[in-house]
């Protein structure tokens, strides 16, 4: 048994269940706390055994409580959330889940601080303004935030209530600020192209994206897991502040196509410059890199690789 019980909230989603399949791997107890029991992720990464489910609402507070106090949770990974497309059509209901969800896990942290001893917490790129307010340098943690969508505000509202927490109250907090993440099992929602580009020629079938020259932070999600086990445990000596930014590999679309092309060589892919994107992707992580020894596993071959090959199996076909 370990001598570490994590909490992961959102943790039978796409990222949560790869954070819990980490920390599994690193020899923690797991606890995935969401509204959703449907296990199908942690089932496809052979993990459901090992991890303790528990059906929760981040927006209720007592039941928050209860659960850390109950499970003997002693660090949270805090990864619920409705994300930015949800977020514009159910306003109200994103201001509950993103901004009192958050304080309720932070009030539970709070009042159970003699068994809690670390809030790690995913804030997001979208706290940044859209990317014509920076010049052609990396963004920094420091560099202007100023969201443009719901979701982002929601972010950037909790980066000030866990600095307030922290300041007042002592809270134990670590907050990473990633893009989007890729991989095998994520409900595309917004960003359904990202994940075609790979998953469309993987299957065999043709492709058409536009933005071919726009860049990308293509973030594995195996990568994303790191990173949250990395800001969970980091000796708080460590740390030079309390939110960081995190990515992966900066390209654009058309090095990202070519990268499937070359894993695929009879992919069928068309690419075209049209349109913009309104995102902020070239995020400077030199703190995490710093400070929490975050090295990024994979890049555009590797990921891209793996991401195929699993979809390959899945549907019984040859793995490249």
């Amino acid at each position: 048994m370990s001598d570490e019980t994590v909490l992961v909230t959102g943790g039978t989603g796409f990222i949560g269940s790869f954070v819990a399949a980490d920390l599994i791997e690193h020899g923690h107890d797991v606890v995935a706390y969401d509204l959703s029991t449907d296990t199908r992720v942690l089932d496809k990464l052979d993990i459901t055994d090992e991890v303790q489910v528990v059906r929760g609402d981040v927006t209720d507070p007592t039941d928050v409580v209860r659960t850390v106090r109950e499970t003997g949770t002693t660090r949270i990974v805090h990864l619920a959330a409705l994300l930015t497309t949800t977020a514009r059509e159910i306003p109200r209901a994103a201001i509950d889940v993103n901004i009192t969800g958050t304080n309720n896990i932070f009030e539970a942290a709070r009042t159970l601080d003699d068994q809690v001893e670390r809030v790690a917490w995913a804030s997001s790129a979208a706290v940044f303004a859209p990317p014509a307010n920076y010049d052609d340098g990396w963004v920094k943690e420091s560099d202007l935030v100023y969201p443009d969508t719901l979701y982002g505000a929601t972010k950037e509202y909790n980066e000030h209530q866990a600095r307030v927490y922290h300041e007042d109250f002592g809270l134990d907090h670590v907050a990473l600020r990633p893009t989007v993440a890729y991989g095998p099992y994520r409900e595309t929602g917004g960003s359904a192209f990202l994940a075609n580009i790979i998953e469309k020629p993987a299957l065999g079938d043709s492709f058409s994206v536009e933005y071919g020259d726009q860049v990308i932070d293509w973030q594995y999600v195996r990568d994303v897991a790191q990173a949250f086990r990395l800001a969970a445990f980091a000796d708080e000596s460590a740390l030079s502040r309390r939110v960081y930014n995190v990515r992966g590999q900066v390209a654009t679309i058309r090095e990202a196509a070519e990268t499937v092309q070359n894993i695929l060589p009879d992919a069928d892919i068309e690419v075209s410059d049209d349109g913009e994107l309104p995102w902020t992707q070239k995020l400077d992580m030199t703190a995490i890199q710093d400070d929490l020894g975050y090295d990024p596993a994979y890049d555009l071959e590797t990921g891209f690789r793996e991401y195929i090959n699993t979809l390959r199996r899945d549907e019984g076909l040859e793995t490249v």
